[in-house]
């Protein structure tokens, strides 16, 4: 039983029962939006309070738990909920379910509902007749490879996406070819769009507004709801989303990821363990207007997303358990994320707690239903039933525009960028601290790449930056290669170095890259002098000589002599896939020697293939030596193909090249 009796009894609600709860998290006085949501019929506003909450706080008609309150609740998972934080929700969950709860509306208090009834956007009552005679369209699992959707697609607005949808998916706007459909009745998780600002990331937010006009974006309410089959998963959140009975195990909220990751982290395991019901997710047409308040956080907020989300998806869709009660698989889940590096151990210890509460105040688990994903088999859908559903392209005020043509025109570059360069992986070095930046550069380049790949002199395990010296960092390619062996090539940037990708598209991706014809001087290489040159020509010649035949010939035929150096621009270049296995050769030619970054990069050009047959499109890029490296962009330019050198150290010089990127 309730481990604070004495307290649970004394309560003004101790008998209060209802069946539809509306949980909000508040940190400062009730706004219009929670004012509105008070008078939905048939729905109790239940409001959770947190360190930052008024003393004082109250609202006619809402519940309100004070931080004291919640403590005295005694569920086991206080003891792991941040004081300051939304995740508080989960006591919040927990009272609701004791108190009688079927359906739990998962709220925040800037959001209306439109229409002031929830029954008129979500499915309430899954035991009807009319809800379980429902066909619902369901996206297809033709193509078992794609594991993630964009549901802004089939809503009207493709240049927008959701946050915690991975960066390597944005790119994909196309709508469906065609849908299957499932019969309703386990949508035991219902996501609704959000009007005005819907649920988008940072990025998105601080590149893609108008100056400082609010987001107003609108989704197509007439676009019929869409299932998410097994297989694949959609990004869900924590301020629009309906939770029947069959669900509220899934309501928990992890406590060690960043608040921006929590959610969507929270929900990507929950329609993992949902597969086990036999239930699914639907995503309803726009069900509440979300005001923009014009608030920022720093991108480091959504670190655990944009660093972590993708490896999460291959992680869940492959997970197997073959524990007998439901919940026993969900903390084999959660001690295998934990594992996996996808939270800490306090989130293992906060899944026990949870499941522990929800024993105490009587909720019973689900039952097990056999899936079958392995073999590829449409649980409760109805396989031959095609459906076409082409997507309105609503206009996109985000991009401060109302024009759908100039959203087209970025669709459309999007999508080439992505179709050019999704099986090339981008190398970065980062120099500096690399909580500053490293996010920033990934979220810019994500988009584009098939993967970004970040070396810095200090490793970091939580942004996923590896441990590499600037001076050889050639010898830390050949294991980068190895990874990526099926995909069209590498491309190498130093973040001193902002790459222009437009200005690529007609490069030939099967021919070496690099700025061999730039303007350079020795100079390029920091405080050398004369005789540390001479030492590091000694090493080429010695390199040289060991080459088998295909390369020293390429690379006398084109070397000046042996008493010169070549030096060019070796701050971004590209090797395809043809010339990797000779690019390790070279590199274990090297062996010990210590032949620094920028000479040994232009040996092994000229090694590989004559310059002539290099394509020259880095030729055109901006490079200006004996000058310092500035973050002022007085010289940066679009139109070439990448600017040297150009510092990008803090969040604003992030957004003003990513607005240039966003604007091509």
């Amino acid at each position: 039983m309730h481990k604070n009796i004495a307290f649970y009894k004394s309560s003004p609600y101790a008998s209060f029962q209802s069946e539809q709860w509306i949980i909000v998290s508040v940190s400062d006085y009730p706004s219009i939006s929670l004012q509105s949501l008070v008078r939905i019929k048939g729905w109790q506003v239940l409001a959770i309070g947190n360190s930052k909450t008024p003393k004082d706080w109250s609202l006619k008609g809402a519940i309100y738990l004070s931080l004291e309150q919640q403590a005295n609740l005694g569920f086991r998972v206080v003891d792991y909920l941040p004081y300051d934080s939304y995740v508080r929700k989960s006591v919040g969950y927990l009272f609701a379910i004791q108190h009688g709860a079927r359906r739990i509306f998962d709220a925040d208090d800037r959001g209306e509902v439109i229409g002031g009834d929830l029954g008129k956007h979500f499915d309430l009552d899954l035991d009807s007749v009319d809800v379980k005679q429902q066909r619902i369209f369901q996206y297809s699992k033709e193509n078992s490879n794609r594991t993630v959707v964009n549901p802004y697609v089939h809503f009207g607005q493709r240049s927008v996406w959701p946050r915690g949808l991975p960066l390597e998916n944005v790119g994909e706007v196309g709508h469906e070819e065609f849908y299957s459909e499932v019969f309703g009745g386990k949508q035991y998780i219902q996501q609704g769009i959000s009007n005005g600002l819907p649920d988008i990331d940072s990025v998105f937010y601080m590149t893609r507004k108008a100056g400082s006009e609010p987001f107003d974006v609108k989704f197509d309410e007439h676009a019929p709801k869409v299932a998410v089959s097994e297989g694949k998963m959609v990004p869900i959140n924590s301020f629009n989303t309906l939770f029947h009975y069959d669900a509220f195990w899934a309501l928990m909220l992890p406590v060690s990821v960043s608040t921006m990751a929590s959610d969507v982290l929270r929900g990507y395991w929950a329609q993992r363990l949902l597969w086990e019901i036999g239930g699914f997710v639907v995503i309803y047409p726009p069900t509440i207007y979300r005001q923009d308040k014009a608030e920022t956080y720093p991108f480091i907020e959504e670190k655990d997303l944009h660093v972590n989300v993708g490896r999460l998806l291959k992680f869940l869709i492959g997970w197997r358990c073959e524990k007998r009660f439901f919940f026993e698989k969900i903390t084999d889940l959660s001690y295998s994320m934990e594992e996996g590096g996808f939270w800490n151990e306090n989130d293992v210890k906060l899944t026990v707690s949870w499941i522990e509460d929800l024993i105490a105040i009587g909720y019973k688990q689900p039952r097990l239903m056999e899936i079958e994903m392995d073999r590829n088999n449409v649980k409760n859908g109805l396989t031959n039933n095609i459906k076409e559903f082409v997507p309105r392209k609503l206009p996109s005020m985000h991009l401060g525009i109302e024009e759908s043509g100039t959203v087209n025109y970025e669709i459309g570059n999007l999508i080439r960028w992505r179709r050019n360069f999704g099986d090339v992986v981008l190398i970065m070095f980062v120099s500096g601290p690399v909580q500053q930046t490293a996010l920033e550069w990934r979220l810019l380049y994500g988009r584009i790449f098939k993967t970004v790949v970040m070396l810095s002199t200090q490793a970091d395990a939580d942004l996923l930056v590896e441990r590499g010296q600037l001076d050889q960092i050639y010898k830390y390619l050949p294991k980068i290669f190895n990874r990526f062996n099926n995909t069209k090539g590498f491309l190498f940037l130093h973040d001193n170095t902002v790459l222009n990708y437009w200005s690529l598209l007609q490069a030939d991706r099967s021919k070496l890259w690099i700025a061999n014809k730039v303007p350079t001087s020795r100079p390029v290489v920091d405080g050398k002098d004369s005789t540390w040159f001479a030492e590091q020509a000694d090493m080429v010649n010695k390199v040289v000589r060991t080459m088998p035949a295909h390369l020293q010939v390429n690379y006398k035929e084109s070397s000046p002599s042996e008493q010169s150096l070549a030096l060019c621009g070796s701050e971004v270049f590209y090797i395809p896939q043809q010339f990797v296995s000779d690019f390790v050769d070279l590199v274990e030619l090297v062996g010990d020697f210590e032949i620094h970054h920028k000479i040994a990069v232009p040996m092994f050009f000229m090694a590989m293939d004559l310059p002539q047959k290099f394509d020259p499109v880095l030729n055109n890029m901006i490079y200006k030596t004996n000058i310092v490296s500035t973050s002022s962009f007085s010289f940066y330019s679009a139109q070439v193909p990448a600017v040297y050198p150009c510092n990008v150290s803090t969040e604003s010089d992030f957004v003003t090249v990513d607005k240039a990127h966003g604007c091509r």
